[in-house]
């Protein structure tokens, strides 16, 4: 039963996070959800559930796993920085240059934890 739950909470948290992910102004309008001027925080939502989804499928397919873990972990910081750097290139991060500086650092942060949980694992 535990298996079969983390399977539902898996397609859950991945269909809900790709229509985020990819059409965040969009999916508020259509479900009536406030409409901000910007895709950032609905994407950051959406990259969330997404990494989420990822660790919860490593969850369901090891038979001797016990919760969430460093692989589960490093997946929703790659799924993180990778969005943040997505949104850095195409401009659509932060207006400030300061707040570019800080989203930089931070996705940088979050692959160097990347590797170190990789290493560990």
């Amino acid at each position: 039963m535990a298996h079969q739950l983390l399977w539902i909470e898996t397609l859950l948290k991945l269909s809900g996070g790709l229509v985020l992910l990819l059409l965040p102004l969009t999916s508020a309008r259509v479900l009536g959800l406030p409409v901000s001027t910007s895709g950032f925080w609905p994407r950051m939502l959406g990259a969330l559930l997404v990494g989420l989804a990822g660790a919860t499928f490593i969850e369901g397919s090891t038979s001797a796993s016990k919760g969430l873990g460093l692989a589960g972990m490093m997946i929703i910081n790659l799924v993180g920085a990778g969005t943040l750097i997505a949104l850095l290139v195409l401009g659509r991060a932060a207006a400030t240059g300061r707040g570019r500086a800080l989203l930089w650092v931070l996705a940088v942060l979050l692959v160097v934890l990347s590797l170190f949980e990789i290493a560990v694992a």
